[in-house]
């Protein structure tokens, strides 16, 4: 009975090893993403038309946190490719004075060079900061602009994402420009928002212009008429290790250059957050609508 076991065991032990072999993946990258739905979905269709057309397995790191544990990711080399977005890396990574859109791209890929990471053209849409606000209450107060807001500030309190709280590029200096002052700052996750101001726990939300939420609720996205939030066009970071040890994913990631404007990615973000579709479908579906990939 002894020897049977031992026989066993070791039977186990080889199918073990073998089935280690079998599925040890040599040739992969990582593909990383934030903890929000627009990042999780460009980290799909990247990595979808990656294995669609290399051989390269790649594999997920989805909701790693705010854009800042994402970037250290980055430079410690725990991700290979991420999706990320221009004013984000000047302002918020660099510390640096943004331009316009051109400029502030141009600054995106001098700065991440020195760090080892290559920046790709844009997807094609910006997706900045904005405030929204119930549709009927800014139509009561006349209210189209942060300046027209200004005005009735003091009586409204604020949603926003805790990142948004705390960033340089955020609140701190959005208030100070446009002398905002909100009865009640809540810190809140992106998606608890627009469920807290359809409660009426909150007033208005930092929105970001893509949201699909903003498809579903009556508000109004109110315009930056002092331009103060720097451009934020989506691109894809990638770790210059990784394009010497992959070459190949140079052109496949260009094909993404200028595909997705701001409704393409409102729509996809709209499929997940108010349709409740899984990413790697709403990807699928972007990359066989797009051409990019057969279906």
């Amino acid at each position: 009975m002894k020897k049977k076991f031992t026989v066993l065991l070791l039977a186990m032990l080889v199918m073990s090893m073998l089935s280690g072999c079998i599925f040890i993946e040599k040739d992969s990258l990582t593909l990383g993403s934030r903890n929000n739905t627009e990042s999780i979905i460009l980290s799909h269709v990247m990595g979808q038309l990656i294995e669609n057309k290399t051989d390269i397995k790649v594999i997920y790191k989805e909701n790693l946190g705010g854009s800042n544990v994402v970037w250290n990711a980055m430079l410690n080399g725990n991700i290979d490719v991420v999706p990320d977005y221009t004013g984000t890396i000047v302002v918020n990574y660099y510390h640096q004075e943004p331009g316009n859109a051109e400029e502030t791209l141009e600054m995106t890929k001098r700065l991440v060079d020195e760090d080892g990471i290559i920046a790709f053209n844009t997807f094609g849409f910006n997706n900045t900061y904005t405030l929204a606000l119930d549709e009927s209450k800014a139509e009561e107060l006349g209210v189209v602009t942060f300046s027209d807001f200004a005005k009735y500030s003091e009586d409204f309190t604020l949603g926003a994402v805790f990142e948004f709280i705390d960033r340089p590029d955020g609140l701190p200096g959005f208030q100070k420009e446009y002398g905002l002052k909100f009865k009640n700052v809540k810190g809140m996750d992106h998606g608890i928002m627009y469920r807290s101001i359809n409660a009426g726990e909150v007033d208005v939300i930092n929105s970001y212009t893509t949201d699909g939420q903003l498809q579903e609720f009556n508000l109004r996205v109110l315009e930056d008429d002092k331009s103060y939030f720097p451009p934020y066009h989506a691109l894809p970071l990638v770790r210059k290790e990784t394009l010497e040890e992959y070459p190949e994913i140079e052109e496949v990631l260009k094909q993404l250059e200028g595909m997705i404007d701001e409704e393409a990615m409102q729509k996809m973000n709209a499929k997940v957050d108010n349709d409740g579709m899984m990413v790697e479908r709403v990807a699928e579906e972007f990359l066989v609508e797009s051409g990019l990939i057969e279906g």
